[in-house]
């Protein structure tokens, strides 16, 4: 019986002894070297102003997107990293759309200019176009037939669908330690909904209703094409502020009728005065420039690997390039992009040899349905049910993609096996307040076309800061950004990527995804 003891706990120290040899920090000279490259010779600031002033709107497809990303390209060859590219990734039928001139006022009872944002990939106005306006209010197929021969020539109001109501918590914020904390544990032991959703029931319900919205939503399309309005206004966003997203649009369709977006403050109002008895009319000028353009593109660069068995694997981070239209896309998701640039930056500038190639990848069309992520995917990771050679070289993916605010630690997608890595890389970081590992999955954005084959592909926890209330709208602009806070998210990043890139070990296969799912 002694000797069994002493035979097991042989076996857990040699176990023990094995899992230590596989995850390797790197050494504290190197963090410091990291640190003070990261936190005080930082060029945040630098390439904020690059990645939001010049490079303006990135709408996927657009113009302006593809003037971004050879924008980018130059910016990742004056930083010295090999082979800065644009590369195609995967088609989209959408095709290009951008804003030319927008313009809304309502002119009576009185005279009121408007701060509003086109709809993405709706069409223009003949010029300038004046009409009253009428609310739109329509919830089944039926309440259409209420409005046949009555709004050509008018604009449309559609019925409210957002109120404002008084919010006394804070407009900015961060993680409060309890909540942190909670991270840490289960879903289900700390008390939550799991976030993989709710029961099938609930599942079959949503798309019952997804599906009758569609249907409405394509009976009301064709209701606009014959009856002719001169505009659409719908109620998004608040603050004064207009929201923005897009319509159902693909190349070779016609034109869908213009509509802008307007805040909900502005869009009540009109919606008041009608319904009291007043006659609204506006005053409007919509200039929308569509393109033959079906392609979505990434940007890569690398610092290659250099140990002979370990160089063609990939430690990738990344963050998505595209934006809405109406600002300048700075929480969401440029944000992303200057942590990544700037991570490249850090251990480019100190002359890092990483074992394992660190690659950047800055993806297009995450805003329509992680188009460029999952373009990546397909072409080097798995297709077809084929299983690609990049699969089994996939060593880790990092992605940044929930504003400017500061990393507190990171989300693990139920991968056990990810935890003693982590805990090792963290060694040195934890003093910049990267402190939580939590266990739980997170989802809607690009680390998804990695995650859902089971790869080490995961998001940061970050402070929400005032993300909720200016990601999507016209105020995504530089103003936005904590350049403190991104600072120290780069610093992070490029030590987690050059931990990894070196680690004789790797982050194994999830086995919580169901092995239907896994390659």
């Amino acid at each position: 019986m002694k000797r069994n003891c002493f035979s097991f706990s042989l076996l857990a120290v040699i176990l023990c002894c094995n899992v230590l040899n596989a995850q390797v920090s790197q050494s504290p000279e190197m963090a410091t070297k990291i640190k003070e490259e990261g936190l005080n010779n930082s060029k945040i600031e630098e390439i904020a102003q690059y990645m939001t002033d010049l490079l303006g709107s990135r709408l996927t497809a657009s113009e302006q997107k593809r003037r971004a990303e050879g924008l980018v390209v130059k910016k990742l060859e004056e930083i010295g990293l090999s082979n800065p590219r644009a590369e195609f990734a995967m088609e989209f039928p959408r095709g290009g759309w951008d804003v030319i001139k927008t313009y809304a006022a309502m002119t009576s009872p009185y005279y009121c200019a408007f701060s509003v944002n086109p709809k993405a990939w709706t069409g223009s106005t003949d010029g300038l176009v004046k009409g009253e306006c009428v609310v739109f209010d329509v919830q089944t197929k039926e309440d259409l037939d209420k409005y046949r021969g009555k709004v050509a020539g008018k604009i449309l109001l559609r019925a409210p669908t957002q109120q404002y109501s008084i919010n006394f918590k804070p407009l900015a914020s961060r993680y409060p330690e309890e909540e942190l904390k909670a991270l840490t544990l289960d879903n289900k032991v700390a008390g939550f909904v799991s976030p993989a959703g709710p029961p099938m029931g609930g599942r079959l319900r949503m798309q019952f209703d997804r599906e009758a919205y569609m249907e409405l939503q394509r009976l009301t399309n064709e209701f606009m094409v014959t009856e002719k309005p001169l505009c659409i206004v719908t109620g998004r966003g608040s603050f004064n502020v207009p929201g923005g997203t897009g319509a159902s649009y693909k190349v070779g369709d016609p034109e869908p009728t213009p509509e802008i977006l307007m805040p909900i403050e502005d869009h009540g109002r009109m919606v008041r005065l009608i319904n009291s008895g007043q006659k609204v009319e506006m005053e409007l000028e919509l200039a929308n420039k569509f393109t033959d353009d079906q392609e979505v593109h990434n940007v890569y660069a690398e610092i290659p690997g250099t140990d002979s068995k370990l160089k063609d694997e990939i430690v990738l981070i990344g963050a998505h390039l595209d934006s809405w239209h109406g600002g300048t896309g700075a929480a969401d998701n440029a944000s992303g992009c200057i942590v990544m640039i700037e991570a490249m930056r850090i251990l480019k500038q100190l002359g890092v040899q990483p074992k394992r190639t660190i690659r950047i990848a800055l993806w297009g069309g995450e805003e329509q349905g992680l188009y460029g992520s999952r373009g990546y995917a397909q072409k080097y990771l798995f297709y077809n049910d084929k299983k690609l050679p990049g699969f089994d070289k996939f060593a880790l993916y990092l992605n940044m993609d929930n504003g400017s605010g500061r990393f507190r630690g990171i989300y693990l997608e139920r991968n056990d096996a990810a935890f003693p890595f982590f805990e090792a890389w963290m060694k040195y970081i934890e003093p910049l307040g990267f402190n939580y590992l939590s266990p739980r999955n997170t989802g809607s954005t690009d680390h998804v076309s990695f995650s859902r084959m089971g790869l080490p592909a995961y998001q940061f926890i970050q402070d929400e800061l005032e993300y909720g209330r200016t990601y999507h709208t016209i105020m995504d602009t530089y103003e936005r950004l904590s350049l403190g806070d991104l600072t120290l998210d780069a610093t992070i990043v490029a030590w987690i990527a050059l931990c990894a890139a070196n680690d004789p070990g790797r982050i194994p296969i999830n086995t919580a995804i169901p092995a239907t799912r896994r390659p």
